[in-house]
């Protein structure tokens, strides 16, 4: 027999359509939490955000009602939801949701138990609390840029993927609300969260961080191992052009490295700063004779810690990942049959699947506002007034 979904029994209404808070109920709806994507209803002329057909996994799994919250009957709508839902997550500028008479004190004289999550770039208060801005910003005031690789001009290098959306703001408020509500089971009160992405990225730099304020030790680019001071932590370019990934930190790994590439005689400068130049010449060298597939067949399972460095086209193929299922169809209504990356959280049910995709234009908001005891003639009017969709 099967057990139920982690959140089974959890309902969600996400004010957000992009950024943290989306990838937070991505996130929640693959443990099984029913979640509600609040949208805007449709106004002529009006532009509103509307992510790619497949971003965000397509919203496999979740519903959508389109409220106008500035009419005083769309805002009563929603309140009717929230009375029944466990946790509310926007990601407005901060003091928004309270100017449209939805924010926590408000949702809160109609369920003192919701876990009501507000994320934010900088967090809701403080002097950069009203700064607009996105993941590069985030990742930049944290610290995080600074201590990465260079350009060749000496700037900080672009990131390759939000990891300030996704994991300092999306993963950030998806413990955040976990524990919220394992405490709610403990005591029957909701809460308030502020959730702020600039503050996730410290948790990220915190070994910097850390080491700053305990030591003095400035840290950057080339200032230890993680930010490329030695040449065993390293990214090296294959005779194909294609990249390897090195990270034999461990004295074995390293020994074993430099064995593979017929690099003996550098086995005991490991940390030597004054020969890590010769060592990197020596290790570009050695990888520059082979191919990069070449070289991870015979390196990767002998405990050198060499990775081969993928393009997103490669990872698709890749047979680790297609072993551990991370990998499923979606099917949508207007744009048909495709491959998505599936749940890859820990303890999510893996089995193949193929996942309904909603269109942008489909709405539930009859359906739930009547599971919510909204009388069907009240909902009529709401749909007339414009109020929802």
């Amino acid at each position: 027999m099967s057990q139920p979904a982690h959140l089974s029994g959890v309902t969600v209404l996400d004010l957000a359509s992009v950024g943290p808070a989306a990838r937070c109920t991505r996130i929640l709806a693959d443990y099984g939490a029913t979640v509600i994507k609040v949208a805007p209803t449709p106004r002529k002329g009006a532009l509103q955000t509307q992510p790619a057909y497949w971003a965000y996994s397509a919203g496999r799994g979740m519903k959508r009602v389109q409220i106008d919250l500035k009419a005083p009957a769309g805002k009563a709508a929603f309140l009717r939801l929230a009375a029944a839902a466990d946790v509310i997550i926007e990601s407005y500028r901060p003091g928004v949701v309270a100017r449209l008479g939805i924010g926590y004190d408000d949702v809160r004289r109609v369920n003192e138990r919701i876990v009501y999550c507000s994320t934010s770039g900088y967090g809701q208060d403080g002097p950069a609390s009203q700064w607009a801005g996105h993941d590069l910003n985030y990742l930049a005031v944290g610290g995080y840029l600074y201590c990465g690789g260079r350009r060749a001009d000496g700037g900080p290098a672009l990131p390759g993927a939000t990891v300030a959306d996704s994991a300092a703001g999306g993963m950030h408020a998806v413990i955040a609300i976990m524990a919220a509500l394992l405490r709610r089971h403990a005591t029957g009160s909701g809460e308030y969260l502020d959730v702020s992405v600039a503050d996730g990225v410290l948790f990220f730099t915190s070994l910097y961080v850390d080491q700053y304020l305990a030591t003095g030790v400035k840290p950057g680019p080339g200032h230890d191992i993680l930010t490329g001071r030695y040449a065993f932590y390293d990214l090296y370019q294959a005779r194909d052009g294609k990249w390897l990934a090195v990270g034999a930190i461990e004295s074995a790994f390293y020994r074993n490295l430099c064995t593979a590439l017929g690099c003996e005689h550098w086995i005991p400068h490991q940390t030597d700063d004054a020969r890590q130049e010769e060592i990197r010449a020596a290790f570009r060298a050695a990888f520059a004779t082979r191919d990069r597939d070449d070289w991870v067949t015979e390196l990767a399972p002998r405990d050198t810690c060499v990775a081969p460095v993928y393009s997103i086209e490669e990872l698709t193929n890749d047979p680790q990942f297609a072993h551990r299922r991370v990998f499923v169809e979606a099917l949508h209504e207007q744009h048909g049959r495709f491959r998505q990356l599936g749940p890859v959280m820990a303890g999510i049910d893996r089995s193949p699947a193929t996942y309904a995709a909603p269109g942008a234009s489909r709405t539930d908001t009859a359906a739930l506002l009547r599971q919510a005891g909204v009388p069907a003639p009240e909902i009529e009017e709401m749909v007339k007034q414009g109020a929802i969709a």
